[in-house]
């Protein structure tokens, strides 16, 4: 529509460059809307000419930038313009003032979240009502302590949450578009409906997620309270089992098979991972090829892990290292000294085996179908003190020679 289109000084305005750069852009038909000379500037062509601006501001030549919007490589940034606007007019000061919470606490809320510390400068009507709803939580007495911590998860779990849906969608429907020809403005349009149709789903799947863990979690925490040990009453100090599982040899396999395969084979075998764990169970973090797992009832760990051990057929093997300690909960993680012995015990193992510590086998005692084979003390890396490590294996199987 004609009312939609901006005059040519506007449109320099809402970009923030000059009039006779953005006349140039659209003269050398960097910016493809303006090509059949159309009048004035329209959505698509002012969103184009914003990522021209950035583009520009980092280095890129006009030419480089035209070649890019011919192949389309640049559609994708008209997906921006179907989130709201984050143009803000809020100080730091006036959202204190309108919430109550202190500017300082702001500050910590935002550098918890991750989020970009300049934003602070000039926030946006979204930004005050999060603010709004922070200072409802605290306000009802949620502890500071716990907020800020819970703050943190959110921002690392969203931020990688978000990055997936962006590269996921470059990867299934942006660069699919690029392979076919489809015209610059046409892939835009294409993008920015589907990326319009898809976005509201996305919260209520996330809410839908979101509160069948929490009620997991609930319950497996009232069992929690009944069979975890509380170390000498610390807060967020507990007593747990902790696995590591990664794959011999995946070094070598990258090497060999290259990284697409390799990468696919993890992928598989993760999701083998969390697929097969007992409820007490979850996978808290993958990094590479290892899998952390942390779990309440010890004895259905160790069942799992040699089980998952025997049933799986591929190669490289996996291997599983398994301790029972204290650990310190912080910010959907668990550390400590007893989080880096187990680390260490699956490093001791070779593929296919499940290591276990000598405490494992004391509160695993009772497991009759598991038999523990002990390999010797042994000395680990990072501690002064060696330690008792055994073969968990079922208990009708010797041991397998080498």
């Amino acid at each position: 529509m004609a009312d939609d289109r901006l005059s040519l000084a506007d449109a320099a305005r809402e970009i923030g460059v000059s009039a006779p750069t953005l006349k140039r852009w659209a003269e050398s038909g960097v910016i493809p809307e303006l090509r059949d000379g159309q009048g004035g500037w329209g959505p698509a062509a002012v969103s184009h000419a914003r990522i021209v601006a950035r583009l520009r501001g980092r280095g890129h030549s006009l030419a480089s930038l035209r070649e890019a919007s011919d192949q389309g490589r640049l559609a994708y940034g008209f997906v921006e313009d179907t989130f709201p606007g984050r143009e803000g007019t809020h100080s730091l000061e006036d959202a204190a003032k309108a919430t109550g919470l202190e500017a300082s606490l702001i500050e910590r809320f935002w550098a918890a979240c991750g989020l970009p510390p300049a934003a602070l400068e000039a926030l946006s009507d979204d930004d005050m009502k999060a603010l709004e709803y922070i200072a409802s939580v605290l306000a009802a007495g949620f502890p500071l302590v716990a907020f800020l911590q819970l703050s943190r998860v959110y921002g690392q779990t969203l931020s990688q949450i978000a990055d997936a849906e962006v590269r996921l969608f470059h990867i299934y429907v942006h660069e699919p578009l690029m392979r076919e020809g489809v015209p610059g403005l046409q892939m835009a349009e294409e993008m920015e409906t589907l990326a319009g149709d898809l976005l509201p789903l996305a919260s209520p799947i996330m809410d839908y997620v979101h509160q069948r863990f929490l009620a997991h979690y609930v319950e497996q925490d009232v069992i929690g309270h009944m069979e975890i040990d509380l170390e000498g009453g610390d807060l967020g100090r507990v007593r747990v089992a902790i696995a590591f599982c990664d794959l011999a040899g995946y070094t070598r396999f990258t090497e060999e098979e290259g990284e697409e395969e390799a990468l696919s084979y993890v992928e598989r075998f993760v999701e083998g991972v969390q697929s097969t764990l007992p409820e007490s169970a979850r996978v808290v973090k993958t990094i590479g090829d290892a899998v952390m797992i942390v779990g309440q009832d010890l004895g259905a760990l160790v069942d799992w892990a040699v089980g998952f051990n025997e049933l799986f057929d591929e190669r490289p093997e996996p291997r599983i290292g398994i301790h029972y300690g204290p650990t310190l909960y912080r910010d959907g993680d668990y550390f400590g000294r007893e989080v880096n012995l187990a680390s260490r015990v699956v490093a001791r193992a070779r593929g296919g085996e499940v290591l276990v510590t000598d405490f494992v086998v004391e509160q695993a005692e009772d497991t009759q179908h598991l038999a523990f084979e002990g390999i010797g003390t042994v000395k680990l890396k990072g501690f002064d003190e060696p330690r008792t490590l055994c073969r968990a294996v079922p208990s009708a199987r010797r041991q397998r020679p080498h």
